[in-house]
């Protein structure tokens, strides 16, 4: 099998058309045709469903299609950095991070350790799962990745056993809450459970949803909560929270101004923050120079 067949594949997809999708390969029709046949019959199964107008994929053709992107995508980063390589250039290491460290600790950290030449934000990251970034260091997709962990006990679903991590900072999720309209808490901790507290919630197998629900857990005093909203990403917890919807546990980097200005307040003592460990990891089996001296000399850097 060809690459060469799995763009043409996508091609097709998008096009649903033969005829514009062998002009967009520049090639012939027949030879686009004699392609997308010889990939099904490698493949041992029908991709297209001809008997549509336009054409459509078949279940198999969906399930072909996004493993295309993928290859396709992982050989075109590939066939960049080795040609960065073949230039003599100094390869920039990529590095993947939740959207709430891009502005809040990344460029302080990069500043501190002078690597701001030697590191680029890998930004397709930002709408990452936490198991998603330990998935692209195995495809070398990234170099390293800066994840929030819990330091207290916590069970995560999530495979790290083939790599390795330095903590390189720290933070706390802390309960926030926005104000009403007579400028009091929307919500304060614990609740009660005549009126639990309104909560705007991490998935509870995410990782911060995981470790506000292990802190918790370990509370002496039962907690009474009723959530309003799941959302994976902090960002978009925190745009509720300030238009008052309820009360959540936010990085306490990113809510930092809204703390001293006052549009935010806490909802709970420093009993309720989870402290959390910033720890930047690498796949063990990715070596390359530039990796391996960036790797060292965090070593003998002081967090």
């Amino acid at each position: 099998m060809e690459i060469r067949w799995l763009e043409d594949f996508i091609a097709l997809a998008r096009t649903r058309h033969f005829s514009r999708a062998a002009d967009d390969q520049h090639v012939t029709q027949p030879t686009f045709s004699r392609r997308i046949k010889l990939l099904e019959e490698e493949m041992g199964v029908t991709l297209i469903n001809r008997q549509t107008l336009p054409l459509s994929l078949t279940p198999a053709g969906e399930e072909f299609l996004t493993l295309c992107e993928q290859v396709t995508d992982r050989v075109r980063l590939t066939r960049d950095r080795v040609r960065e390589i073949s230039a003599g250039q100094q390869r920039r290491i990529m590095v993947a991070a939740p959207q709430s460290l891009l502005p809040h600790f990344l460029p302080e950290w990069l500043a501190t350790t002078g690597w701001q030449e030697r590191i680029q934000p890998y930004l397709r990251a930002t709408s990452w799962v936490a198991s998603d970034y330990f998935q692209a260091l195995a495809r070398a997709e990234c170099d390293l990745a800066i994840c929030y962990w819990p330091i207290g006990r916590c069970d995560l679903d999530i495979d790290t056993s083939a790599c390795t991590y330095r903590v390189i900072g720290h933070e706390r999720l802390i309960p926030v809450a926005g104000l009403d309209s007579h400028g009091a808490p929307c919500a304060l901790l614990p609740g009660t459970r005549q009126q639990p507290a309104p909560w705007l919630a991490y998935p509870k197998r995410g990782l911060l949803g995981s470790a506000v629900k292990a802190h918790l857990a370990r509370m002496p005093q039962s907690t009474y909560l009723t959530a309003q909203n799941e959302n994976l990403y902090a960002a978009g917890i925190k745009e509720l929270v300030l238009l008052g919807y309820g009360m959540s546990w936010l990085p306490e980097r990113t809510v930092a101004a809204e703390l001293a200005a006052g549009t935010l307040v806490r909802a709970g003592d420093s009993r309720w923050d989870v402290p959390m460990e910033l720890r930047l990891y690498r796949h063990q089996s990715q070596q390359h120079a530039e990796l391996d001296g960036l790797w060292s000399e965090l070593a003998q850097l002081r967090i």
